[in-house]
């Protein structure tokens, strides 16, 4: 059994993890032995190219929901790592890469050195030349999730990592000797074969991996950002159960990452020195998924997010693989967590470039009674919109706390826009989005309240770090 370890308190970076309490959680177990499979994914119906914000993507394809991005090779201890760059701290190499900018990340070795591992390359912009990582995920554990019995589902029975950070591995990187940070997750590990049906040495998303052209498919996320409906991508998460739900490395380290609610309590992040940007999950919104559709869900009947929505669906414990059609139909319908970003890597309504950063500051919502007896629970697609829900009173955190940061990191970069071109995003102004569907009930869709105990469980853990949440570090 591998076994966790943490250089803080648990609630310091399990804070999910503690809100699912009574599910025994795990973080080991070796996966048995699979047949590997490799190749690129089959193609499906192609997201037009001008409505990515990561450029370098070969192609975003909406029938399996993955995106083909570049592929590098690396090293770590002696072994054979593949790895992705998707966000990098400067402009000038944004572009040359055809990643997002992301200055925030600048940020990221701000009191917290073990975020960033630093590598060793002689090339300055990093996959220009061989790379040596100080630390890579260990892929081999078997990824489980039992959920509750209905109608709840929330808190799991019990889950385990299918992924874990080993020594000195963090997806944020610095070539040594220069103070930008790229966004680089590793997402295979050693010589061929490369499993991508069991990922016994490939990152949980890895849908397809071509080492000789070079490009790797990755399962991406249908999620939303002031309005529009987006892809994201996941790779990390400092939270087991986050990792878990999201298919993603559990990177405990990341809980240091500076600062909780970018320093100036709930809401924008303001802080310039800030690594963090918001974004936003709720626990007990509606379930179900939106009809089949040539290009996938979006914002239609049935669409739902959250938690519980997803611990609902039957594929939530299932591999995501090409091998498993039903599973990858299920996610093109919805059945993810489907997050919210605060801001994309570019300015449009609400969203500020400056603020996008793919570390994400996790805060969990929780309807009140009311609303979910009203209906009122359903899609939310603007993060300023839950923001008022939250100052409504209509939203609170966990335990009936106020909506703020619960100390997760996700690693979620930005792919694309779904519903418009990149370029003309620019020309949205604030308030003529669409801002979800959460007044209209979908037949059969409401949950029932959720009963005390399971509150009190939501809520276990939380208190330990409340009076930190708002507190500058």
């Amino acid at each position: 059994m591998v076994q966790t370890r943490s250089r803080r308190p648990l609630a310091r970076w399990a804070i999910i993890t503690l809100l699912a309490a009574g599910a025994a959680a795990h973080t080991g177990g070796a996966a048995s032995a699979a047949t590997s499979h490799e190749g690129s994914a089959p193609v499906g119906v192609t997201l037009e190219a001008d409505r990515q914000t990561i450029t370098s993507a070969l192609r975003v394809d909406l029938t399996r929901d993955f995106a083909t991005l570049p592929l590098y090779k690396g090293s770590a201890a002696g072994q054979t790592v593949w790895y992705v760059i998707t966000d990098v701290s400067d402009s000038a190499m944004a572009r040359q890469l055809g990643v997002n900018h992301a200055p925030k990340l600048a940020n990221a070795p701000a009191m917290c050195p073990a975020c960033v591992q630093e590598v060793e390359t002689s090339e300055a912009v990093l996959g220009q030349a061989a790379v040596e990582f100080q630390g890579a995920p260990d892929f081999s554990l078997q990824r489980t999730l039992e959920p509750a019995p209905g109608p709840n589902f929330f808190p799991p029975q019990s889950f385990t990592v299918g992924a874990q950070a080993g020594a000195n591995y963090s997806p944020f990187v610095q070539v040594r000797g220069t103070d930008v940070v790229f966004n680089a997750p590793i997402v295979a590990t050693g010589d061929e074969p490369l499993d991508v049906t069991t990922h016994t040495n490939t990152h949980d998303r890895t849908l397809g991996i071509d080492t000789e052209a070079m490009t790797t498919d990755h399962l991406f996320v249908r999620g939303f950002s002031n309005g529009r409906s987006i892809a994201y991508l996941s790779f990390d998460s400092s939270d087991a159960f986050t990792a878990t739900v999201e298919r993603s490395t559990f990177v405990p380290g990341l809980a240091d990452l500076q600062f909780q609610n970018g320093g100036d309590g709930p809401g924008r992040d303001d802080r310039p020195d800030s690594a963090r940007a918001s974004i936003f999950t709720f626990v007990n919104a509606q379930t179900g998924l939106e009809d089949p559709s040539e290009r996938g869900a979006s914002q239609g009947e049935g669409r739902s997010q959250g938690l519980t929505h997803a611990l609902s669906l039957p594929i939530v414990g299932q591999d995501a693989a090409v091998a498993n059609p039903d599973v990858l139909e299920a996610l093109a319908r919805g059945a993810d967590v489907s997050n919210i970003f605060s801001d994309m890597p570019r300015d449009f309504a609400n969203s500020d470039a400056s603020q996008y950063s793919p570390a994400w500051d996790l805060q969990v919502g929780i309807y009140s009674d009311d609303a979910v007896a009203a209906g009122q629970n359903g899609l939310r697609t603007d993060a300023d919109e839950v923001r008022q829900l939250a100052a409504d009173g209509v939203v609170t955190g966990p335990g009936g706390l106020s909506l703020g940061s619960a100390n997760i990191i996700i690693n979620c970069p930005a792919l694309a826009f779904l519903d418009m071109p990149a370029a003309d995003a620019e020309s949205v102004v604030p308030g003529a989005v669409n801002a979800g569907t959460g007044g209209q009930a979908g037949a059969g869709r409401n949950l029932p309240v959720l009963p005390a105990a399971a509150l009190v469980l939501l809520g276990a853990g939380i208190t330990a770090v409340a009076a930190r949440r708002l507190v500058r570090r």
